[in-house]
């Protein structure tokens, strides 16, 4: 059997106290944020092919496609 409304209700008073109502939001927003991009990144992944990158010219709907082979982290432009 699982925990009755009390105790859940005791739990909560317990953790409000502990942490306080603004803690908690924060939390729950950071917490939040994290799902939801860890949702999109899952959907994109979905998309991939494995070959490559494609990249979509918005202005003009052409599909670029390319890999990347080399990536300079020290080069700030």
């Amino acid at each position: 059997m699982g925990p009755s409304i009390w105790q859940l209700l005791i739990i909560l008073a317990i953790v409000l106290l502990l942490f306080g109502a603004k803690r908690l939001k924060n939390i729950g927003s950071d917490l939040g944020g994290a799902i939801k991009g860890f949702r999109k990144s899952m959907q994109e992944g979905e998309g991939e092919t494995g070959k490559g990158d494609n990249l979509e010219d918005k202005d003009s709907g052409r599909i670029i496609d390319g890999e990347v082979t080399r990536k300079d982290k020290d080069k700030v432009e």
